[in-house]
């Protein structure tokens, strides 16, 4: 009775994660997001590079991948965005797709009928749209870029997940990140970090970082035959910091200590893809992700049982499974 009491607590006490796909980025002023060169002029004059540049981006993907992570439970989402940049390096831009796991992560296993679906959203939690703004500008090779992302996603708590969490909050899952980068050729770097004790959806959460390293290769640099195809590999650090008070539903898979936030929320993830730049700014792709390092209390399905304690993750699936995506983006 105890045991089955402690399952249900933690899965409803479970936080509204957040795991959205990274914005395109504005375009370099006098260029199309994607594409590799402009078009020549006719004479000896250089195009002069317009004050403003105005960019959309539409993307259809198998799944919506963010820092390894699925919040499509591995349906379709379709994403876009609008994004301006100024001559003098300044820019801003929205960003928005279809998400469905605030619907999916209090999750529970029903005795006798499999398995049901609940998630701290009742209302809503069907939408991400991100707003951001910075400076980016260059050194010699060398690239910078600082700004801030702000996350956010209309709904409603779930009444049943805000009563079962008494006394303590349930937190939207609403963030604010702000992010440095750098980048060197093909290679760059980004530091984005939470300024908002409540940070996609865990309570407590300030600091929380994330670092990601990319490389992206354009194939063609080094065999003509492969122009259009890039190589992408990525390496990810999500690193939570505090401590959910929530967290003590976790206690009995921790001895009776209650864990921090970095017990059940921090991995760390990897990616590698290619894609191709098809005629008309379309491109097309694919790539493979996976999570290391994670705990299933924070991204294992109801099937995944942690012991000691014998609670289950918060979600139909493991949403942190090794897992390939296709897509098929256009920019204008």
């Amino acid at each position: 009775m105890f045991r089955n009491t402690v399952i249900a607590g933690a899965l409803a006490l479970a936080p509204s994660f957040v795991f959205a796909q990274q914005p395109v980025a504005p375009a370099t002023p006098g260029t199309s997001p994607g594409s590799s060169a402009t078009t020549a002029p006719t004479d000896a004059t250089p195009a002069a590079t317009p004050e403003h540049n105005v960019t959309g981006n539409i993307g259809f993907f198998s799944q919506y991948i963010f820092r390894g992570l699925t919040q499509t439970d591995r349906d379709p989402a379709l994403q876009g965005g609008f994004d301006y940049a100024h001559s003098s390096g300044f820019y801003a831009g929205t960003w928005a797709s279809n998400i469905s796991f605030l619907k999916e992560n209090a999750s529970t296993p029903f005795a006798g009928a499999g398995t049901g679906t609940m998630g701290t959203y009742h209302r809503g939690g069907s939408l991400e749209w991100d707003f951001y703004g910075g400076y980016k500008g260059t050194l010699g090779d060398f690239g910078y870029d600082i700004g801030a992302l702000y996350y956010y996603y209309p709904g409603r708590i779930n009444p049943a997940v805000r009563a079962a969490s008494a006394p303590f909050e349930v937190p939207k899952a609403h963030t604010l990140e702000t992010y440095l980068g750098g980048s060197w050729k093909w290679l760059s770097a980004k530091f984005s970090y939470s300024v908002k004790d409540e940070t996609f959806g865990v309570n407590e959460a300030d600091g929380t970082w994330y670092l990601d390293i990319t490389a992206t290769v354009p194939l063609g640099d080094f065999y003509k035959p492969l122009t259009g195809l890039t190589f992408v590999a990525h390496y990810g650090y999500q690193k939570y910091r505090g401590t959910d008070p929530r967290n003590v539903a976790f206690a009995p898979a921790f001895g009776g200590r209650t864990p921090d936030n970095d017990d059940i929320y921090s991995y760390k993830d990897v990616k590698i893809g290619l894609s191709y730049l098809l005629p008309k700014d379309f491109t097309v792709g694919a790539f493979y992700t996976k999570v290391f390092d994670e705990s299933k209390l924070g991204y294992g399905g109801v099937g995944d049982v942690v012991n000691p304690g014998g609670l289950r993750g918060p979600y139909p699936r493991d949403i942190a499974k090794g897992t390939g995506t296709i897509f098929l983006q256009k920019t204008f």
